[in-house]
């Protein structure tokens, strides 16, 4: 499945389950009903607007009008003016961003586009700012309810959609229209909730006000059908930012290919379940990548690995998977299949560069 999304696109509003009252809830101790959702959330919305500089204007050309470009929806994570949105909503590094908050316009400083997700983190300078509470995106199920906001485009702020997530842990082929590009996302939120044009970026929340998925894209050739960005994915990128100025990813220096039965059948394999280690046909394409963490682990062209500390490597839980949750610097343990002998080995994660 291939789905598009770029300044404009349509977006998608996933769903949350309705948990039953629990009384170590510190902030909602029952659900609430839509129209307070709405009020409660909607001041911790941004209009994200790029501002396109043209080339011929010099410096001394102050007065002259930009061209403003509304690109999509932020929401606030924090209380000093940490936004987060989709990577595509801020995709133009050439000009300047900016977010619409309370009838003002402040400059937004771009603090990280994650090269993973979707996603990407945006400051402006102020203090105090209404945020929308994070829920947990691991404890979601089918058939939850859930609430879409958005700033769309034009005039029609403050919109609404509601729906059910209707699939958990979706992997889609997206195009970011602005680069042609088409890369994968994974583990997304499936969602039948409403979707409106220039809504990326929004936030999708449960019943307690709480954010639980990103806006991210929809499938154009059918309705009904969007995808968010689990909220969990967002909440390590916070943390990461907090901790070391920067999002990090994880890495072990290894490309591959997840097996299954098809696979299994086409290299002659032992399993059908694993990270295939394999050499890429580009000059530079080596399986194992020179002075990396699997290089020095002994790790080989060829080598199948089964399970990543513990957990086993298939499709649904590729090795892509369980490495962005780790913590870099920590060590795993990963099982191997060589020449029919399995074997497990021990190695550190480090920084991709």
């Amino acid at each position: 499945m291939t789905v598009r999304f770029g300044p404009g696109a349509q977006i998608v509003f996933p769903v949350y389950r309705t948990l039953p009252c629990d009384s170590n809830f510190l902030i909602y101790t029952c659900y609430m009903d839509i129209p307070a959702i709405i009020k409660k959330v909607s001041p911790a919305l941004v209009s994200i607007i790029l501002i396109k500089h043209d080339s011929k204007q010099s410096a001394d050309d102050i007065d002259i009008p930009q061209n403003e470009i509304e690109t999509g929806t932020g929401f606030f994570v924090d209380s000093q003016g940490l936004i987060a949105t989709n990577r595509h909503v801020v995709f133009d590094v050439s000009g300047d961003y900016y977010v619409w908050f309370q009838n003002k316009k402040y400059f937004a400083e771009i603090v990280a586009r994650d090269p993973v997700n979707d996603v990407a983190l945006l400051h402006i300078n102020t203090h105090n700012t209404p945020y929308i509470p994070m829920g947990d995106s691991s404890r979601l199920e089918l058939g939850q309810q859930v609430i879409a906001l958005g700033n769309v485009l034009g005039e029609l702020h403050n919109t609404v959609s509601a729906g059910i997530i209707s699939g958990l842990t979706r992997n889609i082929y997206a195009v970011d229209e602005p680069y042609s590009k088409t890369f994968e996302l994974r583990g997304l939120i499936q969602t039948d909730a409403a979707i409106n044009p220039g809504n990326s970026g929004g936030p999708l929340v449960n019943m307690r006000a709480q954010v639980i998925g990103i806006n991210t894209a929809t499938v154009s050739e059918y309705e009904n059908i969007g995808f968010a960005i689990p909220i969990n994915h967002v909440r390590l990128d916070i943390e990461e930012i907090k901790k070391f100025g920067k999002v990090r990813k994880a890495f072990l220096g290894i490309r591959y290919i997840t097996l299954d039965t098809m696979l299994k059948a086409k290299y002659n394999l032992a399993v059908d379940y694993g990270a295939y280690v394999l050499r890429e046909p580009e000059p530079d394409g080596f399986g194992i990548i020179p002075k990396s963490p699997a290089d020095r682990a002994g790790l080989k062209e060829g080598d199948i690995i089964l399970s990543c500390d513990g957990t086993k490597i298939t499709y649904d839980k590729t090795l892509k998977d369980i490495i962005r949750e780790k913590e870099i610097g920590k060590k795993v343990k990963l099982c191997v299949l060589r020449d029919k002998k399995e074997f497990c080995t021990d190695m550190e994660l480090e920084e991709r560069t």
